[in-house]
């Protein structure tokens, strides 16, 4: 089973991005996705996350959008008005707690291996 997260790269601060995180060697149909974010120097955070429920960290709320394409077994973190405190990187996790635990990083049994996301001021 393997997660790999893509879109990463360096933007301006207003600017947008998608991350990608495509699955392989298992379906997640019946799974949870989840983003998180780690940036340097600090732990890693909740970002969105979508099971039966769509939940987001109050700091994207409103500008980042988390969505899924289980035909492609896919899942997507659109980043707009993106500032550099969003600056991290980016991991995709997925879950088998569809209903809840959403927040929780010990939850998520499968891990993407992170991109990176830059917003320069």
């Amino acid at each position: 089973v393997q997660l790999q997260a893509s879109g990463g790269g360096l933007v301006q601060a207003g600017g947008s991005l998608r991350l990608s995180c495509a699955a392989s060697g298992r379906t997640f149909s019946a799974y949870a996705w989840g983003w998180f974010r780690q940036a340097p120097g600090k732990e890693r955070e909740f970002v969105a996350a979508r099971g039966r429920r769509t939940v987001y960290a109050d700091s994207v709320k409103g500008r980042f959008t988390i969505s899924r394409d289980s035909a492609k077994n896919t899942v997507y973190l659109q980043m707009n008005s993106l500032k550099p405190g969003d600056t991290a990187v980016y991991y995709c996790a997925a879950s088998p707690y569809y209903d809840g635990y959403y927040y929780e990083a010990r939850k998520y049994d499968y891990w993407g291996q992170g991109t990176l996301v830059t917003v320069s001021s």
